[in-house]
């Protein structure tokens, strides 16, 4: 049987996603320098816009956010709200090139964000196509050897085998940030329950 863990916004230190981005903020002011967030959906978009306030700077405009859909959970048979990783990656939802004009972001520090490290795979497909993508731009706009320097955080990496992987380059220059590292677990975040109020009463009756 999945073992579960209830997370909450603020209530149990060990679990608090508020106060892990906020213990993180200064890592990464000072390592990635971050000029653009892009938050992977679903998962990302709340520790993203937590993290935005404490790498606000007095003097300094907010640092935006953009937002990316991929999916890759599959739903567990019909005994309850449990997924299980898949193997495929669905992109659902992607930077609108005409808008964000993608060769402001050539030469940026730009941070992805995503609640959990699974199984890797869905950060290798963010890492490789955002890669692309800005490459891509690079050689059309002709600002030649600039470089676009992409870094991760996640809240929760799981301690386990992945089967995706991310650059070399990120890994050894430390561009990547886990808040907080579990054991292979079911992680049950508080924007994914129906009734908010059992959840946090979950998460306080769970050993801290």
């Amino acid at each position: 049987m999945v073992q579960k863990v209830y997370v909450t916004y603020n209530e149990v230190w060990a679990f608090s996603i508020h106060k892990l981005c906020q213990a993180s903020a200064e890592k990464i002011l000072n390592d990635f320098q971050p000029n653009l967030i892009i938050a992977i959906g679903g998962g990302g978009y709340v520790p993203a816009r937590i993290l935005r306030s404490f790498l606000k700077r007095p003097g300094t405009p907010n640092i935006p956010i953009q937002a990316i859909g991929l999916s890759l959970y599959e739903t567990l048979g019909t005994d309850g709200p449990v997924e299980e990783p898949g193997t495929k990656v669905t992109r659902t939802q992607w930077l609108d090139l005409s808008s964000l004009e993608m060769s402001n972001l050539i030469g940026k520090n730009i941070l992805i964000v995503d609640e959990v490290d699974d199984t890797r795979t869905t950060l290798e497909y963010a890492v490789r196509e955002l890669e692309k993508d800005v490459e891509t731009a690079r050689e059309q706009s002709g600002k030649g050897a600039q470089r676009t320097c992409f870094s991760i955080f996640v809240v929760h990496n799981k301690d386990k085998p992945k089967r995706g992987h991310l650059p070399s380059d990120m890994i050894e220059e430390k561009r990547y940030l886990a808040a907080k590292t579990v054991g292979d677990v079911w992680i049950c975040y508080p924007w994914e329950a129906t009734d908010i109020d059992e959840h946090d009463k979950l998460a306080e009756s769970q050993p801290s």
